[in-house]
């Protein structure tokens, strides 16, 4: 488990080449190929073998984290269990299954795990959000929060997690049928917020809705800066893929708009153009690695991990700091300050060596 190794330059070359437009202002550069210093960068491999993983998550000195086909594992002091936590029984399709996963704030008194999952029922597609209950690295207890959100075999979202003020957000694709993003009365192509035990906040931007924002096609990643502001990934139909600042009750323009050009809808903080396929996405506030003040957004398509700084709130500049491990699915700062990544080469897209896939950190 304390194995090393060390990227050095470009180990593979980028899947594919793009533009980056940042909306409204100039266009920021193509990102430069990694220099020696970034990829001499120190990479600890902290799990292998992992079948289709999709999310993880902390709590102390465990890692929770989902298989698609339905299983939690868990690291637990730098070892993977060979054992699942649980066993989901979720729906084979596409972009379905067991997707995102997030530790309660107080876990370590409540021992509260969050996982969206898809299922079938009567040859119907749909999404949920379960509250499962955990004690010694098992499931205990399971409670449904939210259930019914719609789904298909593609875009389904699935990415939860707890933000600054205590509430759990829930990304939610679009689906199949785009104009449900657009839909106030629909969850689908949403934003959502709600208490820990499922209720609606009373201070939710629409009466006694679970919707914070809406026009979204396929969120894949979100996170919080400093001062609190939301940040999400969305995959676009096959070019414009976004990055977006999300507020409570905008309109994000789904499937009327793709970034950017009408007044009606909220433009993309960045557009990419060709697609990369953006994953996971941390804002990096810790010390321990020359990185602060940035986003750090995995990429599936590009297969490399980017750094975009930030200045004032804005994004100034974007550059690769971690490729040649192939697709990247996830990101997430640690409690140790360190970044983790997590790979995404058993998903049917991409090329798995006998590893994979496999749980890093980044510590130098």
């Amino acid at each position: 488990m304390d194995k090393k190794i060390r990227i050095i330059g470009i180990i593979a070359a980028v899947a594919v080449s793009f533009v980056i437009l940042s909306l409204p202002s100039n266009p920021l550069p193509i990102p430069e190929p990694l220099t020696s210093e970034i990829g001499t960068k120190s990479v600890e491999v902290l799990a292998t073998n992992l079948e289709k993983p999709r999310s993880f998550d902390f709590s102390g000195d465990k890692i929770f984290l989902t298989e698609k086909g339905g299983s939690i594992r868990v690291i637990d002091s730098g070892v993977l269990i060979d054992e699942p936590l649980a066993n989901l029984r979720v729906a084979e399709v596409a972009e379905g299954g067991l997707l995102g996963i997030a530790t309660h704030p107080n876990f370590e008194e409540n021992h509260f795990l969050y996982v969206y999952y898809t299922y079938v029922e009567d040859e119907e597609l749909w999404n949920k959000v379960l509250r499962i209950t955990e004690s010694d690295n098992k499931l205990k207890e399971a409670n449904t929060i939210l259930d019914k959100i719609p789904a298909s075999k593609f875009n389904n979202g699935g990415i939860i997690k707890f933000g600054p003020d205590m509430k759990l957000y829930i990304a939610v694709g679009s689906g199949t049928d785009h104009q449900q993003a657009q839909n106030i009365e629909s969850l689908a192509g949403k934003i959502l917020r709600l208490n820990d035990d499922g209720t609606i906040p009373e201070n939710n931007p629409y009466l006694d809705s679970p919707v914070f924002s809406y026009g979204h096609r396929n969120p894949q990643g979100m996170t919080w800066d400093n001062a609190g502001n939301l940040y999400i990934t969305e995959i676009g139909p096959s070019q414009n893929d976004e990055i977006n600042l999300v507020k409570p009750g905008q309109n994000y323009g789904w499937p009327e708009q793709e970034c950017s050009g009408d007044k009606k809808y909220v433009d993309a903080l960045v557009c990419y153009d060709p697609a990369f396929e953006p994953g996971g996405i941390v804002y990096y506030s810790s010390e321990d690695l020359d990185l602060h003040n940035s986003l750090i957004v995995a990429s599936l398509r590009a297969s490399n991990l980017y750094q975009l700084e930030m200045n004032e709130g804005e994004i100034v500049s974007q550059k690769s700091i971690l490729s040649g491990l192939g697709r990247l699915r996830d990101v997430n700062e640690g409690p140790d300050g360190y970044l983790y990544v997590l790979t995404s080469n058993t998903d049917g897209k991409g090329f798995p060596d006998n590893t994979d896939d496999k749980l890093l950190r980044i510590v130098k």
